[in-house]
């Protein structure tokens, strides 16, 4: 075969050694900063879910925003943490999990791998890739009764609602201060 060579096993196993220097340590402001765009994007989910959506058996509160926060308000210049891909990341990997819980939901250990496969294969193909939006893939399968009553509306709300409000929360606060920029990049 043309172009393609075998690699040895001694080849291969050293390519787990890494090599490359690890990043520089992040400075206090950096990091108080990242503390208060994480607790007010994720505050205010929280509050809205606690007093408005879950005592109607609704959540606003999704375990995927825990690492999007991450993205949001601490790699800020990341691809990943960009508006186009934190939206359409959620959403996507929200109606991808969604349609695998309802044609596969009752054999999970289908349904959970196939979900995150394929919120990753969309995701990139539609340049959108975000990480947590795998877990909210998966979150649509094994979310329990209150997440697949939701069905297609999982993926727009606590979803897409959900990202939205951190995202204005990114917005705002990675913006206060004057050594930082929030989005690199909308589209």
């Amino acid at each position: 075969m043309t172009g393609v060579s075998i690699m040895t096993i001694k080849e291969y196993l050293s390519k787990m050694k890494g090599g490359a220097k690890s990043p520089p340590g992040i400075g206090m402001f950096e990091i108080i900063w990242s503390w208060i765009g994480s607790m007010m994007g994720l505050v205010i989910c929280a509050y809205l879910s606690a007093k408005y959506f879950e005592p109607h058996d609704s959540t606003l509160l999704i375990g995927s925003f825990g690492a999007t926060a991450v993205l949001l308000y601490a790699a800020i210049k990341s691809p990943l943490a960009q508006p186009r891909n934190l939206l359409g990341g959620h959403i996507i990997s929200g109606l991808i999990g969604v349609s695998c819980q309802q044609l596969f939901g009752s054999v999970t250990w289908v349904a959970a791998p196939l979900a995150v496969s394929l919120a990753i294969v969309a995701m990139q193909i539609t340049k959108t890739l975000h990480p947590p939006g795998g877990a909210t893939a998966l979150i649509a399968v094994i979310g329990g009764a209150k997440i697949h009553n939701l069905g297609f509306m999982y993926a727009f709300f606590p979803v897409g609602t959900g990202a939205f409000i951190m995202l204005i929360v990114a917005l705002i606060v990675n913006n206060l201060s004057e050594n930082r920029k929030y989005p690199e990049y909308w589209l």
